[in-house]
């Protein structure tokens, strides 16, 4: 439903943030910061959250892999096939577990092999360029064009050269509270730092809409 008329940007935010503006990452247990595990663990998400299937199950598949011990790109690839299907079966992540447990095997061993399990070293091989860490991260298994936005979506709290990021969903539902459509302009109404909560909180909004 659209704000009503001539409520103030500033207080559309604020109520936004209150009430929706969890990250993704965040809910998974994950909060993003610049070092090799929590950027592992949003690519993981990232995997998880790449096939049609509900947010929640994928923020609970992370959560699980996160609790068997699978936090990094060295535990994930040094673990069995089994072991991840049965924890991603515990999230009831059940639909996709077998082929996605195979995904996050390949992709855990592609960060190791190229990245020494750093994405850090993914980004300074894009050399901060956007679009090309948005490529490099379509190179690891099951991540296509919408789950590199949703990687970036997460990291740009971290990685500043991302900014501002907003999928069509979050633009949509910015129009529909009434607040600006244009990523810049809309990204000026808050912190550099929390462009991600903002960004999942209008994710959020359309998804409830």
């Amino acid at each position: 439903m659209p704000a009503p008329a001539g409520r103030p940007a500033r207080e559309i935010l604020r109520d936004l943030l209150r009430d929706h503006g969890r990250t993704y990452a965040e809910e998974a247990g994950a909060a993003v910061r610049d070092t090799p595990a929590p950027l592992y663990r949003l690519l993981v998400l990232t995997v998880l959250c790449s096939v049609r299937i509900r947010a929640d199950l994928a923020v609970a598949a992370a959560r699980e892999l996160s609790a068997a011990g699978l936090g990094s790109a060295r535990a994930m690839a040094g673990s069995a096939w089994q072991e991840r299907v049965d924890a991603l079966g515990r999230a009831h992540y059940r639909r996709y577990d077998e082929s996605t447990a195979t995904a996050l095997g390949d992709g855990a061993r592609l960060v190791l092999d190229r990245w020494h399990g750093d994405l850090r070293r993914l980004r300074a091989e894009a050399e901060r360029d956007p679009a090309r860490i948005r490529e490099l991260l379509q190179e690891v298994p099951r991540i296509g064009p919408v789950g590199a936005e949703i990687f970036c979506r997460e990291a740009q709290g971290v990685w500043p050269e991302l900014r501002p990021v907003f999928g069509e969903r979050a633009l949509r539902a910015a129009h529909a509270l009434g607040l600006p459509g244009d990523p810049g302009r809309l990204a000026a109404l808050v912190e550099p730092a929390d462009l991600p909560r903002l960004s999942a909180a209008l994710v959020r909004t359309d998804l409830a809409r």
